[in-house]
C-alpha cells in the first residue's frame, strides 16, 4: 500500500491521480477535509482506505496502525497558508508531525519522500537558490517549519542514521488542476485566469525590486511535474526497479521547480493562449510588501540532477494548456 498524506490536497491529489495512471490504486490517504471542497479533487480517483489526519496521527502515537506491507509514504500533508502567525501549531503540524511520520517509515522501511518549499530561501536574490545555509532565511513561520525539518532530515543524512530512502523536495510556484479549493492561496495562474475569464483583464504588479512592470519573475513548477518526482525517489510505477534489479537508497533535499523563471506578463500571455485576448492593468505595487515580497525566484536544479533524476520539466506555456485542457475533461 502506498500512503499519500495530504492526499485530498492539490498536490497531493495529482499524485493520487499519477499513481492511478500507472495502475496503482491500493492508497491510503490521509487528510482533514474539514474543507469539503478539497472532494471535488478525488472526483475519478481511486483509492482503498481514507484516515482522518488526526485519526492517522493518534494510530502512530499508539502503535495501531496495522498495514501489512507499505510501498512508500508520500508526506504531502501541511499546513501552506503562509498567513497563519500561530507557531505552535504551525511547529507541531509541519514538523513534529513530519517527524512522526518519518519515523514510521523507517520502523516500515518504506520509502519517505516529502514535501518542503522554496519559502525557505526568504528574499533571497538570483543566484542564491541553492540548499545552502547561507541561502536559507524564510520569512515566515511556514518557511520556518519546513526548513526545521529539512535540517532534522540533513543531519540524519550526515549521521548515516536513515536506512530507507529520504528525499525532500522544495517546491517553487506550483500549479496545475485541482488548486480550485485554495482560494487566495492558490497560485497565480489560477486566479490570473479567473480575472480573464470574469473580466477578460488582468491586473500585475507595477514595477518593484528592480523590475518592470509585470516583469518580476518566478519559478513556475507544474503539479504533474512534482508527482513525476515522487514517484522517481519512491521507484513507483513507470520508476520501479526491474525485477532482477534491487532498489536505490536516496537521500536528498533539493529544490523542485522548472529551473526557469519567467515574469508575470509571459504569465498573462500563456493565459491569453487559452482563453483569448485579455487587457493588463498594472497596479501600483503595495508598500507593505516590499520587505517580504519574492520578486524573482528560480530553482537551481544541480543536486536534484545529482541524484540521477533527469525528468524533464513542463514549459510554462505547455503547462498551462494542460491545466486547462484537464479542467474541461473529467479528471484522470
Amino acid at each position: 500500500m502506498y500512503i499519500v498524506t495530504g492526499g485530498a490536497g492539490f498536490i497531493g491529489s495529482n499524485l493520487v491521480h499519477e499513481l492511478n495512471l500507472h495502475g496503482i490504486s491500493d492508497i491510503l490517504i490521509v487528510d482533514n477535509l474539514a474543507d469539503v471542497r478539497k472532494l471535488f479533487n478525488l472526483h475519478g480517483a481511486r483509492f482503498v482506505d481514507y484516515m482522518d489526519k488526526r485519526e492517522f496521527r493518534r494510530a502512530l502515537h499508539q502503535g495501531e496502525l496495522r498495514i501489512p506491507h507499505i510501498e512508500a509514504i508520500f508526506h504531502q500533508g501541511a499546513c501552506s497558508n503562509t498567513l497563519v502567525d500561530d507557531g505552535v501549531y504551525m511547529m507541531d503540524n509541519n514538523f513534529t508531525c513530519s517527524k512522526e511520520i518519518l519515523d514510521y517509515a523507517i520502523e516500515q522501511g518504506a520509502p519517505f519522500v516529502y514535501a518542503s518549499t522554496a519559502a525557505v530561501y526568504g528574499l533571497s536574490g538570483q543566484g542564491h537558490f541553492t540548499s545552502t545555509l547561507e541561502n536559507e532565511k524564510p520569512l515566515n513561520i511556514y518557511g520556518f517549519s519546513k526548513l526545521a525539518f529539512d535540517n532534522h532530515v540533513r543531519h540524519r543524512i550526515a549521521r548515516q542514521s536513515l536506512p530507507i530512502t529520504v528525499v525532500g523536495l522544495r517546491y517553487f510556484n506550483v500549479y496545475g488542476p485541482r488548486e480550485d479549493h485554495k482560494g487566495r492561496m492558490a497560485s497565480v495562474i489560477h486566479n490570473f485566469s479567473k480575472q480573464i475569464l470574469e473580466n477578460r483583464k488582468v491586473c500585475l504588479f507595477e514595477g518593484s525590486g528592480g523590475y518592470g512592470n509585470g516583469e518580476q519573475r518566478r519559478d513556475f513548477v507544474f503539479v504533474r511535474d512534482l508527482a513525476r518526482l515522487n514517484l522517481f525517489f519512491a521507484q513507483a510505477g513507470p520508476y520501479a526497479p526491474a525485477k532482477d534489479q534491487p532498489a536505490k537508497t536516496y537521500q536528498a533535499v533539493v529544490n523542485a521547480g522548472s529551473g526557469r523563471a519567467r515574469t508575470f506578463n509571459e504569465v498573462a500571455k500563456a493565459l491569453m493562449q487559452v482563453h483569448g485576448e485579455a487587457k493588463i492593468e498594472y497596479m501600483p505595487f503595495p508598500a507593505d510588501l516590499e520587505a517580504r515580497y519574492q520578486h524573482f525566484t528560480e530553482a537551481d536544479l544541480t543536486g536534484l540532477r545529482k541524484t540521477g533524476c533527469g525528468i524533464p520539466m513542463t514549459t510554462l506555456e505547455d503547462g498551462v494548456r494542460e491545466t486547462f485542457a484537464q479542467a474541461e475533461t473529467p479528471s484522470a
